[in-house]
C-alpha cells in the first residue's frame, strides 16, 4: 500500500512538472486564437523564452526575474508576428511557421555567440525557480512529492482562473471574443480591432515565453536546442481540444501533462523501450485531435485578414 501511495505521489509530481509549460503556452494561445489571429509560432516563442530564461538566470542569479525575462522575449517575438499579420496582412499560418524557424535559430545563434556552445552552462540551484515548501516535507514521501514542486506549478492554475475571469467577466474579454467573430461589426461599434488583436497576440507570446522559461529554470537546468521538443504544438492541440477556452485548455493540458507523467514513471522502470514510451504524449495528442477537432467551434474570423474601412 505504501508503495502504491508513493508511486501515486510520483505520478502527481511528474504531472505537475509537465503541465505548466503546456498550460502557460495554451492560455496565451487562447487569447490570440479567440481574437482572430492564428499563432502557430508558439513553439518558436517558447524556445526563445527558454533560452532567455536560462541566459538571464545565469547573469542575474534570480529565477523569478529570469522567468519574467523569458516571457518578455516571447512577447517581443509575438510582436513581430502581430505586426506582420495584423498590420501588413501576411498569411498567418506562414508567418507562424517562420517564427518557429526564427525562434530556435536565434536562440542557437545567441547561445553560441555568448557562451560558445549550443548549450548554456548549467544553472545553479539558487538561480532556478524556487520550490514550494522546500524542506518542509520528507523527501520521497507522498506529501513531499505532491507539494515540494516548483511554485509556478501551482501558480499556473491561478493564471487559468484569471484568464477565465478576463475572458467572460470583463469588458476586454467581451471585445476580444467579439473581434474574433465579427471584426467588421466591432469596428462599426467603435472597438479598435487592431489594438485588441495586438494585445492578445503579445499576451500569447509572453505566456509562451514563460512556458519556455519554466522548462529551463525548473524542469531542466540549462538551455539546449531541443529543449522544447514539440511542446508548443501540443499546447496548440490543447487549445483546439479545449474548444478555444481557457478552462477547456487547462483540462486538456492536465491530460497531456498526465500522459507525460506516465511516460516519466514508466521510463524509470526500464521495462519498455524509452523510444516507445516517449511517443505517449504525442499519440494521445493526435488521438485527441482526431476525436474532438470537429466538435470545437473555431472563431469565425480566425485566420482571416481584416482591413480597416477607409
Amino acid at each position: 500500500m505504501d508503495g502504491l501511495i508513493s508511486n501515486l505521489g510520483l505520478l502527481i509530481n511528474a504531472t505537475l512538472v509537465a503541465t505548466p509549460p503546456l498550460l502557460l503556452a495554451a492560455l496565451g494561445s487562447c487569447f490570440s486564437e479567440r481574437s482572430g489571429v492564428i499563432n502557430l509560432g508558439i513553439e518558436g516563442m517558447m524556445t526563445i523564452g527558454a533560452f532567455s530564461g536560462a541566459a538571464i538566470g545565469l547573469v542575474v542569479g534570480n529565477g523569478w526575474i529570469a522567468w519574467l525575462c523569458g516571457g518578455l522575449a516571447g512577447g517581443l517575438m509575438a510582436l513581430i508576428h502581430a505586426v506582420v499579420c495584423i498590420q501588413f496582412h501576411a498569411d498567418q499560418t506562414i508567418a507562424g511557421t517562420a517564427i518557429n524557424f526564427i525562434g530556435p535559430g536565434l536562440a542557437l545563434f545567441l547561445s553560441k555567440a555568448i557562451f560558445g556552445s549550443s548549450d548554456t552552462p548549467p544553472l545553479e540551484t539558487a538561480y532556478k525557480l524556487p520550490r514550494l515548501f522546500e524542506g518542509v516535507f520528507e523527501s520521497g514521501s507522498f506529501l513531499g512529492n505532491v507539494l515540494n514542486v516548483y511554485s509556478v506549478a501551482y501558480l499556473v492554475f491561478i493564471f487559468s482562473g484569471i484568464a477565465v475571469f478576463v475572458f467572460y467577466k470583463t469588458k476586454f474579454g467581451t471585445h476580444l471574443r467579439a473581434v474574433g467573430e465579427h471584426p467588421e461589426a466591432c469596428e462599426s461599434l467603435g472597438i479598435n480591432v487592431y489594438l485588441v488583436r495586438y494585445i492578445c497576440v503579445v499576451i500569447s507570446g509572453f505566456m509562451a515565453g514563460l512556458g519556455g522559461a519554466f522548462v529551463t529554470l525548473a524542469t531542466i537546468n540549462q538551455f539546449r536546442p531541443n529543449v522544447i521538443v514539440g511542446q508548443g504544438f501540443i499546447a496548440i492541440a490543447a487549445v483546439i481540444f479545449g474548444k478555444f477556452s481557457p478552462g477547456g485548455a487547462m483540462k486538456a493540458c492536465l491530460l497531456f501533462g498526465f500522459c507525460s507523467g506516465v511516460k516519466s514513471i514508466i521510463t524509470m522502470s526500464n521495462i519498455v523501450s524509452p523510444n516507445l514510451i516517449s511517443m505517449i504524449p504525442y499519440v494521445v495528442t493526435l488521438a485527441a485531435l482526431i476525436l474532438f477537432v470537429g466538435r470545437a467551434h473555431t472563431p469565425a474570423a480566425n485566420g482571416k485578414i481584416f482591413e480597416r474601412s477607409k
